[in-house]
Protein backbone atom coordinates (compact mmCIF):
# COMPACT_ATOMS: atom_id res chain seq x y z
CA UNK A 1 0.00 0.00 0.00
CA UNK A 2 1.42 3.51 -0.89
CA UNK A 3 2.36 6.00 1.64
CA UNK A 4 -0.15 8.35 0.79
CA UNK A 5 -3.14 5.89 0.91
CA UNK A 6 -1.75 4.28 4.11
CA UNK A 7 -2.21 8.24 5.87
CA UNK A 8 -5.06 8.60 4.35
CA UNK A 9 -6.92 5.52 5.44
CA UNK A 10 -5.44 5.99 9.07
CA UNK A 11 -6.77 10.36 8.96
CA UNK A 12 -10.13 8.31 8.17
CA UNK A 13 -9.84 5.73 10.28
CA UNK A 14 -8.89 8.36 13.06
CA UNK A 15 -11.65 10.86 12.25
CA UNK A 16 -14.41 7.99 12.33
CA UNK A 17 -12.89 6.93 15.86
CA UNK A 18 -12.70 10.70 17.45
CA UNK A 19 -16.62 11.50 15.86
CA UNK A 20 -17.51 7.83 17.18
CA UNK A 21 -16.44 9.61 20.70
CA UNK A 22 -16.42 12.81 20.45
CA UNK A 23 -20.75 12.53 19.72
CA UNK A 24 -21.39 10.84 23.09
CA UNK A 25 -19.17 12.89 25.34
CA UNK A 26 -21.39 15.90 23.69
CA UNK A 27 -24.82 13.86 25.31
CA UNK A 28 -22.77 13.33 28.38
CA UNK A 29 -21.06 16.36 29.29
CA UNK A 30 -22.96 19.20 26.91
CA UNK A 31 -26.44 17.70 27.60
CA UNK A 32 -27.22 17.27 23.71
CA UNK A 33 -29.58 14.90 22.46
CA UNK A 34 -29.64 10.88 22.98
CA UNK A 35 -29.94 10.82 19.42
CA UNK A 36 -26.12 11.55 18.52
CA UNK A 37 -25.68 7.97 20.14
CA UNK A 38 -26.90 6.46 16.53
CA UNK A 39 -23.97 8.08 14.54
CA UNK A 40 -21.52 7.93 16.68
CA UNK A 41 -22.14 3.95 16.91
CA UNK A 42 -22.07 4.12 13.13
CA UNK A 43 -19.07 5.95 13.18
CA UNK A 44 -17.09 3.44 15.04
CA UNK A 45 -18.06 0.30 13.46
CA UNK A 46 -16.56 2.21 9.95
CA UNK A 47 -13.74 2.97 12.19
CA UNK A 48 -13.16 -0.95 12.70
CA UNK A 49 -14.11 -1.57 9.39
CA UNK A 50 -11.48 1.24 7.83
CA UNK A 51 -8.79 -1.01 10.05
CA UNK A 52 -9.40 -4.25 8.74
CA UNK A 53 -8.38 -2.64 5.47
CA UNK A 54 -4.88 -2.35 6.00
CA UNK A 55 -2.32 -5.75 4.79
CA UNK A 56 -0.28 -5.69 7.51
CA UNK A 57 -0.89 -7.97 11.09
CA UNK A 58 -3.56 -6.10 13.45
CA UNK A 59 -0.99 -5.34 16.17
CA UNK A 60 1.20 -3.43 13.68
CA UNK A 61 -1.51 -1.73 12.50
CA UNK A 62 -2.65 -0.58 15.85
CA UNK A 63 0.42 0.81 16.64
CA UNK A 64 1.30 2.75 13.54
CA UNK A 65 -2.14 4.12 13.69
CA UNK A 66 -1.60 5.44 16.96
CA UNK A 67 0.65 8.33 15.76
CA UNK A 68 -1.74 9.39 13.36
CA UNK A 69 -4.41 8.90 15.35
CA UNK A 70 -2.48 11.73 18.24
CA UNK A 71 -2.24 13.91 14.80
CA UNK A 72 -5.89 14.03 13.86
CA UNK A 73 -7.13 14.89 17.18
CA UNK A 74 -4.75 17.91 17.66
CA UNK A 75 -6.44 18.99 14.49
CA UNK A 76 -9.75 18.29 16.46
CA UNK A 77 -8.39 20.28 19.00
CA UNK A 78 -7.68 23.07 16.96
CA UNK A 79 -10.74 23.18 14.23
CA UNK A 80 -13.35 21.61 16.81
CA UNK A 81 -12.56 23.16 19.95
CA UNK A 82 -11.05 26.05 19.15
CA UNK A 83 -7.56 25.56 20.59
CA UNK A 84 -4.61 26.38 18.89
CA UNK A 85 -2.38 23.93 19.15
CA UNK A 86 1.44 24.78 20.40
CA UNK A 87 4.96 24.39 19.15
CA UNK A 88 5.02 21.79 21.72
CA UNK A 89 1.81 20.02 20.45
CA UNK A 90 3.12 19.92 17.02
CA UNK A 91 6.90 18.84 17.94
CA UNK A 92 4.74 15.79 19.56
CA UNK A 93 2.92 15.05 16.55
CA UNK A 94 6.25 14.96 14.49
CA UNK A 95 7.64 12.39 17.18
CA UNK A 96 4.31 10.36 16.73
CA UNK A 97 4.59 10.69 12.98
CA UNK A 98 8.35 9.47 12.75
CA UNK A 99 7.24 6.04 14.79
CA UNK A 100 4.51 6.02 13.36
CA UNK A 101 6.68 5.62 9.89
CA UNK A 102 8.92 3.65 11.17
CA UNK A 103 6.46 0.93 12.03
CA UNK A 104 4.03 0.93 8.99
CA UNK A 105 6.99 1.74 6.40
CA UNK A 106 10.46 0.00 7.79
CA UNK A 107 11.40 -3.07 5.23
CA UNK A 108 10.56 -6.36 6.35
CA UNK A 109 11.61 -9.83 5.05
CA UNK A 110 8.00 -11.74 4.23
Amino acid sequence: MSVLKTLGLFAATAVAEILGCYLPWLWLRQGASVWLLLPAALSLLAFVWLLTLHPAAAGRVYAAYGGVYVSVALVWLWLVDGIKPTAWDWAGVLVCLVGMGLIAFAPREL
